[in-house]
């Protein structure tokens, strides 16, 4: 088994990359691991120049992103931690595949429409071919699993026709070029919404600094987040029904049970009733307990670039390793002579 996965080093990181993919991350390190399966995640900096970016940060943010990793449980000894511009096979195999990809496959990825929006002639070729880097991310190293959240469903789709286009007109049924990734829906992947308006996500884009928590966030200013977040008067109720067009409690009420491993149920079996006053103390507490040692850790790594471009170098050297029999036999099935 071969987990291959990626984010895009976008900087700030806040509790709702920690819990809708981090986290998970680090439990599937563990779990394939234990199962003798390979965990590969890189982080996806030939992504990011697909939109408009400012080329200093693009560096700064990767190596953020890996001290954030590491500080969360990603271990680049039994996992493989990269970025994807050290193993330029990412490149190579996303041009080999593009003639195997169909421009009406492209035209139908919903992403590429929402962030092209109406002003598809102005949006880079990079945009639009996303979708078989991606699917080159993961054939490359012939990934068994790739997790994927709602909004990256129909790439890993895409990956599949792709890899299956390219066995069935350049390889045999008894010798296929690649190997056809099944999704992973991660379990609990929660979904964290904004503490100024519960129905926002979290995001580092927006203006206040108030609406999310902060990998960076010290105790104080973590509890004083949770004090001012929004919510409405009335008390917590005692089934998850009650929090029905209530976005607020909600979110708050789910940053709890995915930081305490809980359900909503058992979460409101100990608070409902309770209002505000009593729980937010309880989820600040919870939250600087469980966060401390990753910010800790964090800031520490962030400081000391050697150690992170270390990391990222010798993740890199391991991932060549894994994707050059994949490449090579995507030369030769398609005719191309290399010396």
């Amino acid at each position: 088994m071969r987990i291959v996965s990626g984010i895009q080093p976008t900087g700030n990181l806040h509790l709702g990359n920690y819990l809708g993919a981090i986290r998970n991350w680090v439990r599937m390190q563990d779990e394939f691991s234990a199962q003798g399966g390979q965990c590969l995640y890189f982080l996806a900096d030939l992504h990011a120049i697909s939109m408009p970016h400012v080329p200093t940060e693009l560096g700064a943010n990767t190596r953020e992103m890996v001290a954030a990793l590491v500080a969360c449980g990603i271990d680049p000894e039994r996992s493989i931690l990269f970025n994807q511009t050290q193993v330029p096979a990412h490149a190579e195999l996303q041009w080999l595949l593009s003639g195997t990809a169909r421009m009406g496959w492209l035209n139908r990825m919903t992403q590429w429409k929402d962030k092209a929006g109406k002003n598809r002639e102005g949006a880079s070729v990079a945009l639009f071919t996303y979708p078989v880097l991606q699917a080159a991310d993961v054939l490359l190293y012939q990934a068994t699993h790739v997790p994927v959240g709602e909004d990256q469903k129909q790439h890993l789709e895409l990956a599949r026709d792709i890899a299956q286009k390219f066995n069935n007109d350049f390889a045999t049924e008894e010798a296929p070029v690649f190997t056809l990734p099944e999704p992973i829906i991660p379990p609990e992947a929660a979904r964290i919404m904004s503490l100024r308006d519960g129905s926002a996500k979290m995001s580092k884009s927006d203006p206040s600094d108030m609406s999310r928590i902060n990998l960076t966030d010290d105790a104080d200013t973590l509890m004083s987040k949770v004090k001012k977040a929004k919510t409405d008067p009335e008390p917590l109720p005692a089934e998850a029904a009650g929090l029905s067009g209530r976005p607020e409690a909600a979110n708050l009420v789910g940053i709890y049970a995915a930081m305490a491993g809980q359900s909503v149920a058992q979460v409101l079996a100990e608070f409902g009733g309770k209002g505000f006053g009593a729980f937010k103390p309880a989820l600040g507490e919870l939250l600087v307990e469980s966060l401390a040692p990753i910010n800790t850790r964090f800031l520490a790594l962030r400081e000391d670039r050697t150690a992170l471009d270390t990391i990222l170098r010798q993740g890199a050297e391991r991932a060549r390793a894994v994707a050059g029999p994949t490449l090579d036999r995507t030369y030769s099935a398609l005719g191309l002579i290399r010396s």
